[in-house]
């Protein structure tokens, strides 16, 4: 991989990482009102979704760690 696409990836990552637990959050959010309305399975594949983002996010860390961490300018820290 040439370094300029490693540094781009290295960004992309961080990015990633940054959107989904932005996404989580929002799943999170409306599995809360899901249950407020009664709608207790959707609910609960809502906070699956929760955690399974997590999972992702773990592995996208992982990948970033490979490839030498966030860029410095890009700071990303480890929680999911």
């Amino acid at each position: 991989m040439l370094m300029k696409d490693q540094e781009k990836l290295r960004v992309l990552l961080v990015h990633w990482v940054k959107h989904n637990r932005e996404h989580a959050e929002e799943f999170g959010q409306w599995a809360r009102r899901a249950v407020e309305l009664g709608f207790n399975e959707a609910a609960s594949e809502l906070e699956a979704a929760v955690q399974e983002m997590k999972v992702v996010n773990s592995r996208l860390m992982t990948a970033l760690d490979i490839l030498g961490g966030p860029l410095e300018h890009h700071h990303c820290d480890h929680k999911n």
